[in-house]
């Protein structure tokens, strides 16, 4: 493990939430340049399929705490 790598590793746990994500997206976006010129449109899509089946009530929202106890069990 390189020394950059195990001073994140010991760090992460002091970094807040927002910190974390940045970390998370810089990560990510990092490991592959080319971006599918679809995506943007893929994504535009489904948010507005999920937009439309919580308002027809096809689906109902779950709260982030369930979520959490859910995976957490």
């Amino acid at each position: 493990m390189s020394v950059a790598l195990k001073q994140i590793v010991e760090n992460i746990a002091k970094l807040s939430s927002d910190e974390k994500a940045l970390v998370a997206h810089c990560l990510t976006s990092s490991l592959d340049d080319q971006q599918d010129e679809n995506v943007d449109q893929a994504w535009a899509e489904l948010v507005q399929t999920r937009i439309t089946e919580i308002q027809s009530g096809e689906v109902q929202g779950v709260s982030w705490g369930e979520i959490k106890n859910r995976v957490t069990g």
